[in-house]
């Protein structure tokens, strides 16, 4: 049979194809390096920011495959460096013969594998994202005046710092805050006239208020900020309730943490690129530096051509053969067939 996408490779060709491995072994190495730095970073925003996404979202899964499959590609480097200096020695390459063959399959397997299923979650799961904000944001806003509800203690503490650290106000904007209720009942006046005809003019009974949080507000404003009463035009003088970025923050915080996470997954996503074609290059290279050096008995400078291959045989050769191997054995042996009796001879009587 025929080996498949055979290639000659005299003396200086092998020579030079290890060479060469032995750098982009590294090079593959330094991809996976990066590929765990990215992911892992990506990973610590998300455990930051996991407050704000909702349970339902699987984004997660997208780092932590990055960061198995970055693992697999930093060792499949290595060794590839490894392998590819001890085949220019004699010396040192035996023990390496029994090292190329798993190295090349859990590098195909495990790797390419873990590469291709990264790279396919870095373009599926960013539409997630989008939802998995809105509704981790929508829970935050509501739950930003339970501080003394357990479970909920820290969400305005949170959600204070979001807003501070990505300049940022509400979901998509600061007028979300006037359709929840942030202030706690606990620092309500119950015998203030205002207070009871909100509560009771809202049918779910909230207490709610055209205004802001105080880190909505944009601390490079010429003027002190202003919270309360933002859709009264009259309310402040000299400010317009049309241009509310001079004094709060423009952005909403879904925007923001949206650009922001699609960033890190962008980037991820071109470092998985990178990995991908580098460790493809490193493993096809390693395989014909193997099968090319075990025809000369693991020595890379005996003499005449070798012959480098992916497969020993072609592989419609090798798919008939295994078919026609297991036709045979399950093919019931024929029954042989009962021996024909002879029909009784007459006798003729006797004259």
């Amino acid at each position: 049979m025929a080996p498949v996408l055979p290639v000659v490779l005299p003396l200086q060709p092998r020579i030079r194809l290890a060479q060469g491995l032995w750098l982009l072994s590294w090079l593959l190495a330094l991809a996976g390096g990066l590929t765990l730095l990215c992911s892992g970073h990506l990973l610590v925003q998300l455990w930051h920011l996991g407050t704000f996404l909702a349970p339902s979202c699987s984004f997660p899964a997208l780092p932590q495959t990055a960061l198995a499959a970055g693992a697999v590609a930093l060792g499949t480097g290595l060794g590839g460096a490894g392998a590819s200096r001890a085949s220019l020695d004699a010396a040192r390459y035996p023990p390496w013969r029994g090292v190329l063959s798993p190295l090349l399959a859990a590098g195909t397997a495990a790797g390419g594998g873990l590469l291709a299923l990264a790279l396919g979650l870095t373009l599926v799961l960013p539409l997630s994202l989008h939802q998995g904000l809105e509704e981790g944001l929508e829970a935050a806003l509501v739950h930003y005046k339970d501080t003394e509800v357990p479970g909920h203690c820290q969400a305005k503490r949170l959600m204070d710092e979001l807003q501070l650290r990505y300049h940022c106000c509400g979901r998509h904007g600061y007028k979300d805050w006037f359709g929840v209720q942030w202030v706690s009942n606990r620092y309500l006046d119950p015998s203030d006239q205002d207070v009871v005809d909100r509560i009771q003019s809202n049918v779910e009974g909230l207490y709610l208020i055209d205004g802001v949080p105080f880190s909505c507000c944009n601390p490079h404003s010429p003027r002190p900020c202003l919270q309360s009463q933002l859709s009264d035009p009259y309310a402040h003088p000299l400010f317009d309730p049309r241009q509310p970025n001079l004094n709060l923050w423009a952005q909403g915080c879904h925007e923001v943490l949206l650009g922001h996470l699609q960033g890190l997954s962008g980037t991820l996503g071109s470092m998985l690129a990178v990995t991908f074609l580098l460790q493809a290059l490193v493993l096809l290279g390693l395989r014909y530096l193997q099968t090319a050096l075990e025809g000369l008995g693991g020595v890379i400078d005996g003499e005449g051509e070798a012959q480098g291959y992916l497969f020993p045989g072609g592989l419609r050769d090798i798919l008939k053969t295994a078919w026609l191997q297991g036709g045979v054995a399950h093919k019931p042996a024929p029954e042989e067939a009962p021996p024909e009796e002879e029909p009784p001879k007459e006798v003729l009587p006797e004259a």
